[in-house]
């Protein structure tokens, strides 16, 4: 889709714009079977500049989620495997002397690119996961004093298991609070699976993509419109009430510890305002609200111990939350 310009400077259409966002995710679901509120997850981050932690046990296919969405996109992307030995200028790139010219120049790391996989981020100790900090939040690296910006678009989707904890180094908050959305990738159902044994008895290799029939089927311009058309979506103040409603109900909750800061609001009216233009319409309503408070959320507060040790989870205090907080009308 190549959007249109009229005089004033301004991208293509919204239904053009959306059309080319609804091919990415059925490009994606070439590779990815049973998936799909991680790949909307991951078009929403797109859309709202923000970076993803995907969560699953392993074998989910969180790798080749992340791989199929960049093969579906005409952006750079590279691939870091985090390990306890992993130093920070891996990731951002380093001063290296040239005996040629004797001075120093900058190799820039694998940071430097539109889509990064951060693959078990929290197999990472904690001062190589605070490397990328600057990159998420100010889109740049500062190496020897001078700040390099990173290429645009820019985002990081980061995975980890949640059930290995040997030799794993937890998210701190601060840094949990960079990612826009916690995506839980589950197993998948009964069909699901069949599906994807199906697929690899006819000769599917999760390696090569492109035999699988993946395509680009947008590229920068096309999240460019896109990310223009969003921002023209608007917000009733009954609507950014009850988005902060909710967050204050979580500082507010018996079973928290920490609840959703200010920034945690910010996101959630942001992945709303995202989430109700992929459906098809230019203002918000609470629904959209409701449909992306539990991924934008879940990793923004923090359970008590003594309620962690009766079951309760972040996404059921949530729930919760969203049960008793009253909807504008």
């Amino acid at each position: 889709m190549d959007p249109t310009t009229d005089n004033a400077g301004t991208t293509g259409d919204s239904p053009s714009s959306r059309a080319s966002l609804e091919a990415l995710r059925a490009e994606i679901a070439k590779a990815v079977v049973g998936q799909d509120p991680a790949v909307t997850g991951l078009v929403v981050a797109l859309l709202c500049r923000g970076h993803v932690l995907l969560e699953g046990v392993p074998g989910v296919a969180k790798t080749l989620l992340v791989r199929a969405l960049a093969a579906s996109l005409e952006l750079d992307t590279k691939r870091v495997q985090f390990t306890p030995d992993l130093m920070p200028s891996d990731i951002t790139g380093s001063l290296v002397y040239d005996t040629r010219t004797a001075e120093f120049s900058f190799q820039p790391g694998p940071v430097f690119t539109n889509l990064l996989l951060a693959d078990e981020i929290n197999r990472t100790p904690p001062k190589t996961q605070s490397s990328l900090l600057e990159a998420m939040e100010e889109r740049q690296v500062t190496v020897d004093g001078t700040p390099r910006p990173l290429p645009e678009p820019f985002l990081v989707a980061a995975t980890q298991n949640p059930v290995e904890y040997e030799g794993t180094y937890p998210l701190p908050e601060a840094q949990l609070d960079r990612f826009l959305l916690k995506l839980t990738v589950p197993l998948p159902a009964r069909q699901d699976e069949i599906a994807v044994l199906t697929r690899h008895a006819d000769g599917f290799n999760p390696r090569d993509l492109r035999a699988a029939g993946i395509r680009p089927v947008a590229g920068p311009a096309d999240l460019e419109a896109a990310r223009a058309a969003v921002a023209k979506t608007s917000v009733s103040p009954e609507i950014t009430g009850y988005v902060v409603d909710i967050c204050r109900a979580t500082r507010e909750s018996p079973s928290l510890t920490l609840g959703v800061s200010p920034r945690g609001a910010t996101a959630l009216l942001s992945t709303a305002r995202a989430w109700a233009w992929l459906t098809g319409r230019d203002y918000v309503i609470p629904d959209d609200v409701k449909a992306l408070a539990l991924p934008t959320l879940r990793h923004r507060v923090q359970l008590r111990p003594e309620a962690e040790m009766e079951g309760v989870t972040a996404d059921s205090v949530i729930n919760a939350i969203l049960a008793h907080v009253p909807v504008p009308r």
